[in-house]
Protein backbone atom coordinates (compact mmCIF):
# COMPACT_ATOMS: atom_id res chain seq x y z
CA UNK A 1 0.00 0.00 0.00
CA UNK A 2 2.20 2.63 1.26
CA UNK A 3 4.94 1.53 -1.21
CA UNK A 4 2.97 2.46 -4.15
CA UNK A 5 1.82 5.80 -2.75
CA UNK A 6 5.47 6.77 -2.47
CA UNK A 7 6.05 5.89 -5.89
CA UNK A 8 3.62 7.79 -7.39
CA UNK A 9 4.45 10.64 -5.90
CA UNK A 10 8.10 10.12 -6.32
CA UNK A 11 8.21 12.58 -9.72
CA UNK A 12 6.32 15.11 -7.74
CA UNK A 13 7.33 18.84 -7.93
CA UNK A 14 9.82 20.56 -5.75
CA UNK A 15 7.80 22.34 -3.20
CA UNK A 16 4.78 20.12 -3.39
CA UNK A 17 3.06 19.85 -0.03
CA UNK A 18 1.55 16.87 1.65
CA UNK A 19 -0.63 16.91 4.62
CA UNK A 20 1.27 15.22 7.62
CA UNK A 21 -1.30 12.83 7.91
CA UNK A 22 -1.26 12.02 4.52
CA UNK A 23 2.06 10.48 4.85
CA UNK A 24 2.40 9.49 8.09
CA UNK A 25 -0.89 7.60 7.27
CA UNK A 26 1.39 5.49 4.55
CA UNK A 27 4.39 4.28 6.45
CA UNK A 28 5.56 0.63 5.66
CA UNK A 29 5.93 -0.75 9.49
CA UNK A 30 7.49 -4.64 9.94
CA UNK A 31 5.65 -7.25 11.17
CA UNK A 32 6.19 -6.21 14.95
CA UNK A 33 4.70 -2.84 13.92
CA UNK A 34 8.01 -0.84 13.94
CA UNK A 35 10.08 1.52 11.84
CA UNK A 36 13.29 2.29 12.10
CA UNK A 37 14.42 5.59 13.20
CA UNK A 38 17.62 7.71 13.05
CA UNK A 39 18.81 10.42 15.13
CA UNK A 40 21.11 12.64 13.77
CA UNK A 41 22.59 15.95 15.41
CA UNK A 42 21.02 19.09 13.63
CA UNK A 43 23.92 21.14 13.98
CA UNK A 44 26.47 18.62 13.41
CA UNK A 45 25.02 16.37 11.08
CA UNK A 46 26.92 13.23 13.36
CA UNK A 47 24.54 10.31 13.19
CA UNK A 48 23.82 9.33 16.85
CA UNK A 49 21.94 6.46 16.74
CA UNK A 50 19.14 4.32 15.32
CA UNK A 51 16.41 2.83 16.94
CA UNK A 52 12.70 1.65 16.66
CA UNK A 53 9.70 3.48 16.31
CA UNK A 54 5.71 1.84 16.81
CA UNK A 55 2.54 4.06 15.82
CA UNK A 56 2.57 5.06 19.14
CA UNK A 57 6.37 6.68 19.93
CA UNK A 58 6.14 8.22 16.41
CA UNK A 59 2.83 10.07 17.28
CA UNK A 60 3.93 10.85 21.23
CA UNK A 61 7.56 12.36 19.35
CA UNK A 62 5.70 14.43 17.40
CA UNK A 63 3.07 15.82 19.46
CA UNK A 64 5.77 16.83 22.47
CA UNK A 65 9.15 17.18 20.48
CA UNK A 66 11.09 14.58 22.00
CA UNK A 67 12.60 11.35 21.15
CA UNK A 68 10.47 8.12 21.91
CA UNK A 69 11.32 4.95 20.87
CA UNK A 70 9.57 1.52 21.16
CA UNK A 71 11.79 -0.50 23.52
CA UNK A 72 12.11 -4.12 22.23
CA UNK A 73 13.94 -5.61 24.95
CA UNK A 74 11.39 -4.26 27.65
CA UNK A 75 8.33 -4.11 25.35
CA UNK A 76 7.02 -0.74 26.29
CA UNK A 77 8.02 3.15 25.37
CA UNK A 78 11.37 4.23 25.82
CA UNK A 79 11.36 8.29 26.24
CA UNK A 80 14.92 9.18 25.40
CA UNK A 81 16.26 11.12 28.09
CA UNK A 82 13.71 10.05 30.67
CA UNK A 83 16.06 8.43 32.99
CA UNK A 84 19.63 9.50 32.13
CA UNK A 85 18.63 13.11 30.92
CA UNK A 86 20.18 12.93 27.62
CA UNK A 87 17.11 13.99 25.77
CA UNK A 88 16.49 14.53 22.04
CA UNK A 89 14.72 17.37 21.07
CA UNK A 90 13.31 17.43 17.81
CA UNK A 91 14.55 19.79 15.01
CA UNK A 92 13.02 17.99 11.96
CA UNK A 93 11.54 14.72 10.42
CA UNK A 94 12.28 13.04 7.14
CA UNK A 95 10.90 10.44 5.46
CA UNK A 96 12.53 7.84 3.20
CA UNK A 97 11.61 7.49 -0.29
CA UNK A 98 10.06 4.25 0.22
CA UNK A 99 7.92 5.64 3.64
CA UNK A 100 10.45 2.55 5.49
CA UNK A 101 12.54 4.72 7.82
CA UNK A 102 12.49 7.60 9.28
CA UNK A 103 15.26 10.40 10.16
CA UNK A 104 14.99 12.83 12.56
CA UNK A 105 17.55 15.55 13.11
CA UNK A 106 17.48 16.52 16.96
CA UNK A 107 19.43 18.57 19.55
CA UNK A 108 20.91 16.22 22.06
CA UNK A 109 21.57 16.88 25.38
CA UNK A 110 24.28 14.82 26.73
CA UNK A 111 25.65 11.41 25.50
CA UNK A 112 23.02 9.68 22.84
CA UNK A 113 24.72 5.56 23.26
CA UNK A 114 24.16 3.83 26.43
CA UNK A 115 27.80 3.68 26.60
CA UNK A 116 28.07 7.39 27.99
CA UNK A 117 29.58 7.97 24.30
CA UNK A 118 28.29 11.13 21.96
CA UNK A 119 27.39 8.46 19.49
CA UNK A 120 26.83 4.84 18.83
CA UNK A 121 29.08 4.57 15.99
CA UNK A 122 32.08 4.29 17.88
CA UNK A 123 33.33 1.38 16.13
CA UNK A 124 34.94 2.16 12.44
CA UNK A 125 36.64 0.19 10.15
CA UNK A 126 40.13 0.71 9.21
CA UNK A 127 40.15 -0.92 5.85
CA UNK A 128 43.82 -0.87 5.53
CA UNK A 129 44.63 -2.68 8.87
CA UNK A 130 40.98 -4.63 7.96
CA UNK A 131 40.73 -4.00 11.60
CA UNK A 132 38.00 -2.21 13.57
CA UNK A 133 38.75 0.74 16.00
CA UNK A 134 37.05 2.05 18.81
CA UNK A 135 36.93 5.94 17.73
CA UNK A 136 35.57 7.79 20.52
CA UNK A 137 35.30 7.20 24.30
CA UNK A 138 32.85 7.08 26.64
CA UNK A 139 31.54 9.92 27.87
CA UNK A 140 32.55 12.32 25.08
Amino acid sequence: MSKSFFKDIELSEFGRRFAAAEILDQLTFNEQGLIPAIAQDATSGQVLMMAWMNKESLNYSLNNGVMTYWSRSRNTLWKKGESSGHWQHIVSMQVDCDGDALLFRVNQVGAACHTGRRHCFYFSLDADTNEFLITSDPGH
